[in-house]
């Protein structure tokens, strides 16, 4: 299966070469993976996930290319977010047992297992953490290598390798065998740590875990879902769709998740979690949620983002700036 997985990803190594900037590089992201397996995996997650889940289903016609991963929430029954998740289909033809990875936050493993269960009743599924298996974050460069010719030599320990689907800017998901050497897989990359992951995920902008979207408090719009290709508005009910569905439809966000920049590096673990943000006037802009070094992200009212901004941290005021990222749509914060 995993080579069949393999050899099926022409198309998406043509994507690579083209994406590639300066060097590769490789990131522990420090997510978890569960796997949900058996004929009705795609029905039960369906009914609890705000993205269209049938959409992985491996096509029946030739040359159909389904994606191999899809981001999604979801949601409590109030609307707001639970769990942030990427899923990945591992299996290759209709024939074969549906077999689904969730990639989670790895402090809620264990909660979100629960919460399938709860929603699984009699459905012919089985849920289990995959802890034979590693997750990383390939960001594409020059010397990537050949690539194609040294997945298809490690079929049997790169199960799955597929371009982030939430944005491009994020790069490529690698999950491999544990302990594999990644310098085989990825010919020419080098291996950063988890804070550089986030680093690069905060400049970005790109809300990941429970630390930038809390459970029960983030809602999936201002979280920018619609921009990271996170749900369907035409798959029908899913748990927590009304308020999410009215909010789309009424078309008014005025806060959002935004990248913001420090005028210095944040002091580790002083800042408590959703401290307020200010403007130079002493009117409440938003607030801050997590961040590492000199960059983080906040929820921010968007009438506020081109103004100096300040948080206030042990009594001083540490100024901050916050922009638009690039990856989102053109017409987007207007």
């Amino acid at each position: 299966m995993a080579a069949a997985g393999v050899a099926s990803q022409s198309l998406l190594l043509r994507l690579w070469r083209w994406w590639r900037g300066r060097g590769s590089t490789c990131f522990a992201p420090g997510r978890a993976l569960l796997e949900v397996r058996g004929a009705e995996a795609a029905p039960l997650l369906q009914g609890i996930l705000t993205n269209d889940v049938t959409r992985l289903a491996p096509g029946e016609a030739a040359g159909a290319a389904p994606p191999r991963a899809l981001y999604a929430h979801a949601l409590n029954v109030q609307g707001r977010c639970l769990y942030d998740l990427i899923l990945y289909r591992l299996h290759e033809s209709p024939e074969e047992e549906p077999r689904i990875l969730l990639e989670c936050d790895g402090s809620m493993l264990d909660a979100i297992q629960k919460h399938l269960k709860l929603y699984k009743i009699r459905r012919k599924v089985n849920i289990t953490p995959c802890l034979d298996l590693s997750l990383w974050a390939v960001v594409p460069g020059e010397s990537a290598g050949d690539i194609a010719s040294s997945l298809a030599q490690h079929a049997d320990q790169a199960l799955v390798f597929t371009p982030d689907p939430r944005t491009e800017v994020m790069g490529w998901r690698l999950i491999t065998k544990k302990g594999v050497n990644l310098s085989e897989i990825i010919p020419g990359s080098h291996v950063e740590s988890t804070q550089d992951y986030h680093r690069h995920r905060y400049k970005q902008g790109i809300p990941e875990g429970v630390k930038d979207l809390p459970p029960g408090v983030a809602l999936p719009l201002e979280s920018n879902l619609v921009y990271m290709n996170g749900i369907s508005f035409t798959k029908g009910c899913y748990l927590g769709q009304e308020l999410t569905a009215r909010t789309h439809h009424m078309g008014v966000i005025r806060k959002r998740l935004l990248p913001v920049h420090f005028s210095a590096p944040l002091p580790q673990d002083s800042i408590p979690e959703g401290a307020e943000i200010l403007t130079e006037s002493g009117k409440s802009a938003g607030k801050f949620r997590a961040g590492g070094g000199e960059f983080g992200i906040a929820l921010l009212r968007l009438a506020h983002i081109n103004e100096p901004l300040c948080l206030n941290v042990a009594g001083d005021k540490m100024k901050l700036t916050a922009h638009i990222p690039e990856w989102w749509p053109k017409t987007a914060g207007k």
